[in-house]
């Protein structure tokens, strides 16, 4: 009998080239997200009265869409290679659409929170007149914001398991799921921190649906791939991803009993926000440690090619020789 043979690669080196993003899109990943539902919260707010937390939200949207903005220039090198990717749309590709829904997202998101500028001028004249207006076209701007929002926070979820990177690729049913519930418990947990109590109600609940989600979906990342979940579990993503369950289960526990005491919100949103910071940064680098070692590229494949010889046999009749 001869040895089953092991799985090598040449000199060890990584059988897919690793993706070569910084951190900055990890922070890129969050800050979309954030921007998203902030967005979502903000026009929700808005139809049911709630003024602050509705200027939290706007104001949160354009500042987190600020930095997403920043650290994907920043990473891309070159300030003009997002402005060349709004050359084509090709609906094929998860890059060229979520371009397009940023470039629409933003300048919603924009005039949403210009809108919140309209107390502060004057009542007469021409400003007077742009006062008047300001309201319901923020109104408008923050509806077309709130229909982008969830795929904003989304889309790079889908971006990230259309790679060849193993640990991304195979978590393709789960990461958008992980995805909107961690932008969704992130920006919550700004309203819970900035609003006043008397207007947090729906954002505790949506903060402890939102943390529901991400817990869940996170754990079938974790859990039900086989080897390559197991980099989620080893090294830095590791640590990261054990820390944001602890602040992601410690918010969502703070936003149900919070519901009198300010600062008891406050703590609870902090955790929120940064579990869903820690849950990106985590995904991010147990991807990029799954395309570094060739074992996670080599057995899966031969696991696939061996169920697929195994259930492609077919009986074959061989006659008889006398």
């Amino acid at each position: 009998m001869v040895p089953r043979a092991e799985f090598r690669s040449y000199y060890g080196r990584p059988i897919i080239k690793p993706p070569v993003w910084h951190h900055d899109i990890a922070a890129y990943l969050f800050t979309g997200g954030l921007a998203a539902a902030s967005s979502m919260i903000a026009a929700g707010a808005d139809l049911t009265g709630r003024p602050v937390l509705r200027r939290v939200g706007r104001l949160t949207s354009l500042a987190a869409l600020g930095a997403s903005t920043y650290f994907l220039i920043h990473d891309l090198g070159k300030p003009e290679r997002f402005h060349h990717m709004l050359r084509v749309a090709k609906p094929t590709s998860p890059m060229s659409v979520g371009t397009w829904i940023l470039a629409t997202f933003g300048p919603a998101a924009g005039l949403a929170a210009i809108a919140e500028a309209a107390p502060l001028l004057p009542q007469r004249g021409v400003l007077g007149l742009v006062r008047r207006i300001l309201p319901p076209v923020g109104r408008g701007a923050n509806l077309v914001a709130f229909a982008m929002g969830p795929p904003l926070a989304t889309y790079t979820a889908v971006l990230l398991s259309q790679t060849a990177v193993p640990s991304w690729h195979e978590a393709y049913p789960h990461l958008p799921f992980v995805f909107a519930g961690s932008a969704s418990a992130a920006a919550s947990g700004v309203g819970l921190a900035m609003a006043p109590l008397s207007e947090t109600g729906p954002v505790r609940r949506l903060a402890v649906a939102g943390a529901a989600l991400e817990l869940a979906a996170m754990h079938q990342v974790e859990h039900s791939m086989g080897l390559v979940s197991e980099p989620f579990h080893l090294g830095r993503a590791g640590r990261e991803l054990r820390a944001a369950r602890a602040f992601t289960m410690a918010g969502a526990v703070g936003a149900l009993i919070s519901g009198r005491s300010r600062i008891l919100s406050a703590l609870s949103g902090a955790s929120l926000v940064v579990g869903s910071a820690l849950t990106r940064f985590g995904i991010f680098d147990g991807g990029k440690a799954s395309a570094e070692d060739p074992k996670y590229t080599v057995v899966p494949q031969r696991q696939r090619l061996e169920a697929r010889g195994v259930e492609g046999v077919e009986k074959v009749n061989v006659p008889e020789v006398d």
